[in-house]
């Protein structure tokens, strides 16, 4: 059967032999391999077409144990961002990390700042630091990014029309 990839070490989660408690009982991997684009995968157990299709919007998923880190150190699991300090570059507090959002184009932190959720994307452009022992991130604010205004410098707003018609 062909399952739906939605981690970032799939031949690491879904290798033989790994197990998942799942709604409709346990269900073990026997064999898995790519096709493409796409990932096949064998159950035990699952043997007929009727079998599979019973796993149809079946979700896997996979306890990870707080210490356990990605193989990349720019890897960060969700459950090591949420609940992280997110400050500016000068060390300001600007609030906390409450989700994490995997969305197409890139992942973005949703940060509570000042009462409301603020969606930040998670690239080093404006997330250049990631502390998970001290628990913080640090954001670099952009105009429009943390407040609903955009400040513009008085002198790059260009001249003012005379609104009076004179």
């Amino acid at each position: 059967m062909i399952v739906d990839v939605r981690t970032d070490e799939p031949d690491r989660r879904l290798a033989p032999g790994t197990t998942f408690e799942t709604a409709r009982g346990e269900l073990t991997i026997d064999a898995s391999r790519w096709h493409g684009r796409h990932l096949l995968v064998a159950f035990d157990g699952v043997r007929d077409r009727g079998a599979a299709e019973a796993l149809r919007s079946l979700e896997l998923r996979v306890t990870v144990s707080a210490d356990e880190r990605p193989d990349d150190p720019d890897d960060f699991y969700d459950h090591h961002l949420v609940g992280l300090r997110a400050e500016g570059q000068d060390g300001q507090a600007l609030g906390d990390v409450i989700d994490v959002l995997h969305l197409p184009a890139q992942d973005v932190l949703v940060v509570r700042h000042d009462g409301r959720d603020v969606l930040v994307p998670f690239v080093v452009a404006l997330v250049p630091l990631v502390d998970v022992a001290a628990g913080r991130l640090v954001i670099v604010d952009q105009p429009g990014l943390l407040s609903d205004e955009t400040t513009v410098p008085p002198d790059a707003a260009g001249p003012v029309a005379d609104q009076t018609g004179a």
